[in-house]
């Protein structure tokens, strides 16, 4: 990657880049400023654009796991992807865990990544590790549509993301514009519509007067409430949100667009290796335990995502992961992060 479209991505991500949940640059053991984390010997420094709430109770594990001390930073993925770049060999990260593949795909488009091994890799369900083996999906979810069933009863049959364009939606939809996973969603879509394409649904969503939330929770909160009839998050929340209150209790419903379409996207978070670490067989021990069943099971039964290792039950009343229909759009193509932010800075969606 340039150096221009790294800086292009610093100064977007900047603007916003919030992980999983909520608290962009929150952080853990590490601290959270732009500045790089002080290495110390035998120390293994985590990059983490998975929030801390999802995530550290997981993490917290990676000391026994690995043998040596771990310490994580937690922010957006796109924010901490963008420090990365900036930060070069100079960095002391050792591992970069992202909410999504288009962060780890564009480090390892600028040679920012050590390639794993490849038994590592191999371990996962085809398509969710990079084919040059520089990140290994660790588990995965889908892009739904959240509705609120008594102002939006037709999103039920909702079979493509155009559908939220209809103008009886203006001021109805509600999405989370810094948040990784909807950056991941506009890459999508400029794959599969190219780039003017892509600028012209933007800018009709745009027109469209959606509500900006901080996050993919609040979002659906808003649905649940009727702030918003539509809101487009991942699956998972809708999940976490029903075991939290009960079924009974969430008004919103979520739909499966089962479309090869870019609001069906299926994305991983994931994990790579920082080119240069000295951490390296602790590194490759953390990515093999998060690859794990104990990880594999944490991520069905506490985050409710999909498990990417074959024989890890999926969570309960889920659709099976390979029985739904999603966009063909290869993973490894949602690795130009850096055009994603310019065009969402261009059409004023930031």
């Amino acid at each position: 990657m340039s150096t221009l479209a790294a800086s292009a991505v610093l100064a977007l991500a900047a603007c916003g880049g919030a992980s999983d949940t909520a608290a962009p640059g929150a952080s853990g053991s590490t601290g959270a400023s732009g500045a790089s984390t002080a290495a110390t010997d035998g120390e293994l420094i985590v990059y983490s654009g998975r929030n801390e709430k999802l995530v550290s109770p997981l993490l917290d594990q990676l000391s026994a796991a690995t043998g040596v001390k771990v310490s994580v930073r937690y922010a957006g993925s796109s924010e901490l992807a963008a420090q990365l770049l900036e930060e070069g060999e100079a960095t002391q990260a050792d591992l970069f865990f992202s909410q999504d593949a288009g962060a780890l795909g564009a480090l390892g488009k600028a040679g920012r990544l050590e390639a794993l091994d490849q038994s590592l890799t191999a371990k996962v369900v085809d398509g969710y590790a990079d084919a040059g083996n520089l990140w290994v999906g660790t588990s995965a979810r889908a892009r739904v549509v959240a509705y609120h069933p008594e102002q939006a009863p037709e999103a039920a049959q909702m079979t493509s993301i155009d559908a939220i364009l209809d103008p009886k939606y203006k001021g109805k939809v509600g999405f989370a514009p810094s948040n990784a996973s909807f950056h991941a969603f506009v890459t999508a879509l400029r794959v599969t519509e190219g780039e003017e394409g892509a600028k012209a649904w933007l800018e009709r969503f745009r027109a469209n007067e959606p509500k900006a939330y901080d996050n993919n929770v609040a979002v659906l909160d808003g649905v649940d409430k009727g702030e918003v009839s539509l809101g487009l998050i991942n699956h998972y929340y809708w999940f976490e949100k029903a075991a939290e209150k009960g079924e009974s209790a969430v008004t919103a419903k979520i739909r499966f667009l089962d479309s090869d379409d870019p609001g069906a996207l299926i994305n991983v978070a994931g994990v790579g290796v920082l080119k240069g670490t000295d951490q390296q067989e602790a590194a490759a021990k953390a990515v093999a335990f998060l690859l794990g069943p104990e990880a594999q099971k944490y991520f069905t039964e506490t985050t409710f995502e999909y498990p990417v290792v074959d024989g890890t039950p999926t969570p309960a009343g889920l659709p099976a992961l390979k029985d739904l229909k999603s966009s063909s759009v290869d993973l490894n193509k949602l690795d130009s992060l850096d055009q994603t932010l310019a065009l969402l800075g261009e059409v004023g969606l930031t």
